[in-house]
Parts: C-alpha cells; structure tokens; sequence
C-alpha cells in the first residue's frame, strides 16, 4: 500500500482554526515535522484542506 510523507513547512499560527485542528488531525505540531500517513481519500482530503502549509510526497 502506498504512504505519504507530510512536512509541515509553514507556521500555523495565523491560519483559520479547522486548518490547525487538520494539522493536529494529521498528527503534526511543529515546522519541518513529518508523518507517515496511509494515502486513502480522508487523508488526501486533510491534506487538501492544508495544502499551503505541507509538503506532499508520496512513499511507497
């Protein structure tokens, strides 16, 4: 099964608080953090809601 690799590159502090509840949902806390997330529809749609605060890769 395929994994994505999320990096937090951006501060969430001036964001919009469903979009830093989606980080903390993701499992990030803090600039150049990664996570391993499965890559299936809810998580692509967390990343979706984040896009301009993550890096995306994909990991298989």
């Amino acid at each position: 099964m395929s994994m994505l690799k999320v990096t937090q590159i951006k501060s969430a502090i001036s964001e919009k608080p469903n979009q830093r509840e989606t980080l903390r949902s993701l499992g990030l806390k803090r600039i150049s953090q990664s996570v391993l997330r499965e890559d299936n529809a809810q998580n692509r749609g967390y990343v979706n809601t984040v896009r301009h605060l993550v890096k995306v890769e994909e990991v298989k």
